[in-house]
């Protein structure tokens, strides 16, 4: 099993969980594998907290963060990881098998990393705005007949996964990984609301310079989520990128026919 330091370091989410009764089995699951941290954001019933399922979970129940955007839930992760089945759906972000999901949140946790595994509602899952906060999504191996799975389940088996899985992978990495990794600026994890912040700017310099018109801010912005994602920025590069399309937009809304210079 995980110690205590490793499981610390993972957050569950639910995204607009219809069945309190789902709330609390996820709440249980967590309890069984030894995970504290829950956070559901916004919720279709109020009373979730009163969910009768969550047996020897209270803690993890009446503790859990209510947040109502899913991106509030992860602004403190470095790696966030949605779930899913593929069969409704086209990735636009890496697909790992949950056999495989171990080792990468492992690795993630040794660098001083916060990860978010997250799920969507029993009613659709998690919508294509809500994979766009999402570095991976993992797809959790089952028969085609019928490919989804309960809530409650889904997080059960997810959490079974990496509780017995990740303490291995974090052995071989311990004993792989320089010396000195924690303390290289290319090791040090971004959170997610960083990448936010990041992404309104180059959002914001875009609509200055007349690149993205108001009929596709919506598919950019999606777009732009992914793409810094995918980059996989060091904390480092992700400040240096910031302070450039600073510039970029201070001198846009200084002189709002710069852009036509550039062309």
């Amino acid at each position: 099993m995980l110690t205590d330091a490793q499981r610390e370091r993972l957050d569950l989410v639910l995204v607009s969980p219809r069945n309190p009764l789902n709330i609390g089995a996820a709440a249980r699951a967590m309890a069984n594998f030894g995970f504290h941290h829950l956070a559901v954001v916004a919720a279709f019933d109020p009373t979730w907290r009163e969910a009768r399922s969550a047996i020897g979970a209270l803690d993890q129940l009446n503790n859990a963060v209510e947040s109502p955007t899913l991106a509030e839930a992860v602004a403190h992760s470095t790696l966030v990881v949605g779930t899913g089945t593929l069969t409704y759906r086209k990735p636009e972000q890496p697909v790992v098998a949950l056999p495989d999901l171990a080792p990468l949140l492992a690795a993630e946790i040794q660098r001083g990393g916060r990860v978010a595994l997250v799920f969507g509602s029993e009613k659709h899952g998690l919508t294509r705005d809500d994979l766009s906060y999402c570095h991976l999504l993992v797809e959790i191996p089952t028969d085609p007949a019928q490919p989804s799975m309960n809530l409650g389940q889904a997080v059960a088996v997810c959490l079974y996964e990496i509780a017995v899985r990740s303490q291995a992978a974090a052995t071989v990495l311990a004993e792989t990984a320089p010396a000195d990794l924690a303390t290289t600026a290319v090791s040090i994890p971004v959170p997610s609301d960083r990448i936010e912040i990041l992404a309104n700017v180059v959002e914001q310099a875009m609509q200055a310079a007349g690149y993205s018109p108001r009929a596709m801010e919506a598919a950019n912005r999606h777009d732009l989520r992914l793409l810094l994602r995918r980059l996989a920025l060091s904390h480092a590069d992700t400040r240096r990128i910031l302070g450039i399309f600073r510039r970029i937009l201070w001198r846009l809304k200084r002189d709002p026919l710069s852009h036509d210079k550039l062309e």
